[in-house]
């Protein structure tokens, strides 16, 4: 089938009621399950989380979800309504913080390796480029630049089932070399200027110890 015949074969969903009745209501805990504050649960959970992902919008609507990741606890809490995490240096896009800049509203999913459920939190986010917890978040001697402070709107802990069916942490299921590495991917479609052996240098084994510092 061509995708124009695809496309023609669609039948949209354009109504939150037409929604509904083809999902169904959600149970009562479901609806009930949002707070506004941190629980000492959900302290503990970002205590021991080293990776989340944020999810950001422009004021045109234009979207992007970043991933950030550190030692578990790189979130810190500043208090019950309020998260702040540090910008680490990466590829310099600030996709995420500009959309911010314009859009203030953020979604976190907050992830502990081999756990299927997550932590969400929905809130207004704010980027800081000086602030006392800024020197608690110094790595391999490194003090980011900014900070992001996110003032929670909405907390609740999700299931796992997308997890269980996709088998993210059954390690039978990993194929890491299903598709070309890094390298080969940045010569294809990112870098096609550069060498692979240089590429193939530049992602090796050196590439981690860049992780925390400028000018890469």
């Amino acid at each position: 089938m061509t995708a124009r015949r695809t496309t023609e074969a669609m039948v949209e969903v354009t109504s939150e009621e037409e929604l509904r009745t083809l999902v169904g209501e959600p149970a009562s805990h479901a609806v009930n399950k949002n707070r506004t504050t941190l629980h000492q649960l959900d302290r503990e959970w970002l205590a021991h989380s080293p990776f989340c992902l944020i999810a950001t919008s422009a004021a045109d609507g234009s979207c992007d979800v970043s991933p950030k990741g550190d030692p578990p606890g790189f979130t810190k809490v500043l208090d019950d309504r309020t998260i702040a995490i540090p910008d680490r240096p990466g590829n310099k896009r600030i996709d995420g913080l500009r959309n911010i800049l314009s859009n203030p509203h953020v979604g976190l999913i907050f992830f502990l390796p081999g756990r299927g459920d997550t932590l969400r939190i929905n809130g207004r986010a704010r980027i800081v480029r000086e602030a006392p917890f800024l020197e608690e978040m110094v790595a391999r001697r490194n003090r980011p630049k900014l900070g992001l402070v996110v003032e929670i709107e909405e907390i609740f802990h999700h299931c796992s089932k997308a997890f269980l069916r996709s088998g993210t942490w059954q390690p039978e299921t990993w194929r890491p070399d299903a598709v070309p590495n890094r390298a080969r991917l940045a010569k294809a479609l990112d870098r096609p200027e550069d060498s692979l052996e240089s590429l193939e240098e530049y992602y090796g084994p050196s590439y981690e110890q860049k992780l925390h510092t400028e000018g890469w």
